[in-house]
């Protein structure tokens, strides 16, 4: 049975996601989670961005 690299639980199944431009196998559950903390992580950088006029890119 598969482990999730997260939460340490056992699996059915593994779900590839993107990390800090590495990939982890984690549960559904975890992905989620790790979507949700990413989109935040994008959204308050952009405001950060806007709030000091950068016009840049990383």
């Amino acid at each position: 049975m598969p482990t999730c690299k997260a939460c340490g639980d056992d699996v059915d199944e593994l779900v590839s996601v993107k990390v800090a431009n590495k990939s982890k196998k984690v549960c559904e559950d975890c992905a989620d989670r790790l979507r949700e903390e990413g989109d935040i992580a994008e959204a308050s950088e952009a405001v950060v961005q806007g709030m000091m006029d950068f016009k840049g890119r990383r």
